[in-house]
C-alpha cells in the first residue's frame, strides 16, 4: 500500500513538471499556427453535433424537472432563470468538457500513445525536434480556446431546449419566462462558465497528453493509458470545478 502511495506521489510529481515543460513551450518558437487551426478543427469543429445534442439534452430534462419543482408555488416562470445560470455556472463547463474527453481526451492519449511505442517520438527527438512544443502545445492551446467556446454554445442550446419544454410543453407565458431570465442571468455567470471551461480545457490536453507519452507495452499500453487518461481527466475536472467555484463565488455575489 505504501508502495502504491508512494507512485502516485511521483507520478503526480512528473504532471506538474511535464505542466512546466508545457507553459515554457508558450512562447517558444516557431509558432506553427496551421497546426494551431487543425487542432482546433478536430477538437472544435468537429464536436458542434455532440455538444448540441448534450447540451439541449440537458436543457430539457433540466426544465422538466424545474417546472415540476416550482408548480405547486406557482413560480414557473422561474424555470428560465434557473436553467440559464445552472447552465451558464455549472451544467455546461461540465457537461461540454466530459463529452470533449470522451471524443477527444481518448483520442490524444492514444494517438501520442501510438507514437510512442512506435518509436516515432524518439524519432522527433533524434531530429531535435521537441515533442512537448511540436505535439503537446498545440492539442493545449487549441483545448483552451475551444472548450470556453463550445461551452457558450451549451448555454445557448440548453436555454432553447429550456425554452421549448416550458412554452410549448406547459404553457409557460413567453413575455414572463424570457424577462425573469434576462433580470436573473448576469454577465459573472457566464464569465464563470467560460472561464471554468478553458482551466478544464488546458488540464484536460495536460492529463491526456501526459499519459499518452508515457505508454509502454505495445497495443496494450496504448488502450491501458487511453482509459488511465480519460478517468484522471475526468476526476481532475470535477475536482477543479468544485475549487473554482469556491474562489468564484464570493465574486460573483459583490
Amino acid at each position: 500500500m505504501l508502495q502504491i502511495f508512494i507512485k502516485r506521489l511521483e507520478q503526480i510529481g512528473e504532471y506538474f513538471v511535464f505542466v512546466g515543460e508545457v507553459i515554457r513551450s508558450f512562447l517558444r518558437r516557431p509558432f506553427r499556427f496551421a497546426q494551431y487551426l487543425s487542432e482546433m478543427e478536430l477538437l472544435g469543429v468537429n464536436s458542434v453535433v455532440i455538444i448540441l445534442l448534450s447540451g439541449g439534452a440537458i436543457g430539457m430534462i433540466f426544465a422538466l424537472q424545474m417546472v415540476a419543482l416550482l408548480q405547486p408555488f406557482q413560480a414557473e416562470i422561474g424555470t428560465g432563470a434557473a436553467v440559464a445560470i445552472a447552465m451558464s455556472r455549472e451544467l455546461a463547463p461540465v457537461i461540454t468538457t466530459l463529452m470533449l474527453i470522451a471524443k477527444n481526451g481518448s483520442a490524444m492519449a492514444a494517438e501520442l500513445g501510438t507514437m510512442q511505442v512506435t518509436e516515432q517520438i524518439d524519432a522527433l527527438e533524434s531530429m531535435s525536434v521537441d515533442p512537448i512544443h511540436y505535439l503537446v502545445l498545440p492539442k493545449v492551446i487549441a483545448s483552451v480556446l475551444v472548450f470556453p467556446m463550445l461551452t457558450l454554445l451549451a448555454n445557448v442550446v440548453g436555454s432553447l431546449g429550456s425554452y421549448f419544454i416550458s412554452i410549448f410543453l406547459y404553457g409557460i407565458d413567453s413575455a414572463s419566462y424570457m424577462d425573469y431570465m434576462f433580470n436573473l442571468l448576469k454577465p459573472k455567470d457566464i464569465y464563470t462558465g467560460v472561464i471554468k471551461a478553458a482551466v478544464m480545457g488546458f488540464i484536460v490536453a495536460t492529463i491526456c497528453c501526459f499519459y499518452g507519452l508515457r505508454t509502454t507495452q505495445g497495443a496494450k499500453g496504448v488502450g491501458d493509458s487511453a482509459t488511465k487518461a480519460v478517468v484522471a481527466s475526468s476526476v481532475a475536472i470535477l475536482v477543479a470545478d468544485y475549487i473554482l467555484a469556491s474562489l468564484m463565488l464570493g465574486w460573483i455575489y459583490q
